[in-house]
């Protein structure tokens, strides 16, 4: 046999092998593809809701280096007035000859040294003295503010690149997910969809639930005016959300702060220790804490699920495995 033909016959076996290896690929069940789907869907909320945690620091520390810079230029405004008085009153003794020692001390590179020495200086003002007294106070002030805003830009630039790394994590996982769902055929999506969701109001029964209180009826009730908007990551309305952005404004309109991300929500309230404790509008944390919806009564929860849907009523037990339930 020539080489050629060793070849050839070579790369027919490994075709032939390749193929029937193809085809020899279990197709995934119904079953898994629901649970990788599912696991998508978890790795994408952990990363939102860290986007949404860096977007809510990052937001938090422009405004403090706002403050302390405005404080910084209405600090250095007073400093640069009361050093320009000083400087005044040595001119003035300048121009007449009988420029003194207290003075010439105010104007040192340290006015701390001039407080030490100046009880002993006779020929010194109290007004002078109260002057340099309050430019060394200040200046202190404004040495400290402005070490604070360094050190606020600082953290600022970190969460910057945590927010751009979180921000790519997210896109990443959003890809890999649209890309399963379009792998898809439309009889494995039907299969795996969700029949009993809806984002109606007309089709859904709260049975005997019992109602929440008055805020959280307030924030249930706001929260259905939002049935059928579409679920966009790191958004909190009026009309685009995330599941915790819909909490957050939910309770908003009712009057009430619950914080940005999901591991700023599960932490307010109080704990309820049973589904068959669950009132309407009581919040509910799924797979860990990177998901939350709130209690609509009979069976379901009203959130926002996830990209590629809007915010509807499910099931309680299609959403997840429950991590907490808080009574706000």
């Amino acid at each position: 046999m020539s080489v050629l033909t060793a070849a050839a016959a070579t790369t027919v076996a490994l075709s032939a092998t390749a193929t029937q290896s193809a085809q020899a690929a279990p197709k995934q069940t119904t079953a898994q593809l629901k649970a990788e789907i599912a696991q998508q869907n978890e790795d994408a909320d952990k990363a939102i809701q860290q986007y949404d945690a860096a977007v809510s620091t990052q937001q938090t520390l422009q405004k403090q280096v706002s403050t302390l810079q405005d404080q910084v230029a209405r600090q250095q405004a007073s400093v640069s007035a009361k050093s320009a008085a000083l400087g005044a009153v040595a001119s003035a003794q300048y121009r007449s000859g009988t420029i003194d020692p207290s003075v010439q001390l105010m104007l040192s590179a340290d006015p701390t040294d001039y407080l030490n020495q100046a009880s002993t200086m006779t020929q010194v003002t109290d007004s002078q003295a109260s002057l340099l007294s309050s430019l060394t106070a200040e200046q202190k002030t404004l040495d400290r503010e402005k070490a604070e805003a360094e050190s606020k830009l600082k953290a600022l630039d970190a969460t910057s690149k945590q927010l751009a790394a979180a921000k790519a994590s997210v896109q990443k996982k959003l890809a890999a997910s649209k890309a399963k769902l379009a792998s898809l055929t439309a009889a494995q999506r039907a299969a795996i969809s969700n029949p009993e969701s809806t984002d109606s109001s007309s089709a859904y029964d709260p049975g005997s639930s019992k109602a929440g209180s008055g805020t959280a009826m307030a924030a249930f009730h706001a929260a259905q005016t939002r049935l059928g908007d579409p679920y966009v990551y790191g958004a909190t309305g009026p009309s685009s959300f995330d599941c915790s952005g819909l909490m957050q404004w939910a309770f908003k309109q009712a009057g009430v702060s619950i914080g940005r991300t999901t591991y700023d929500q599960v932490d307010v309230g109080t704990a309820v220790s049973s589904t068959a404790d669950l009132q309407i509008g009581d919040l509910i944390f799924f797979n860990g804490d990177s998901h939350v919806g709130m209690y609509a009564g009979g069976g379901m929860v009203l959130h926002a699920p996830h990209t590629g849907t809007v915010v509807k009523y499910e099931k309680l037990s299609y959403i997840g495995s429950i991590y907490a339930m808080r009574r706000v």
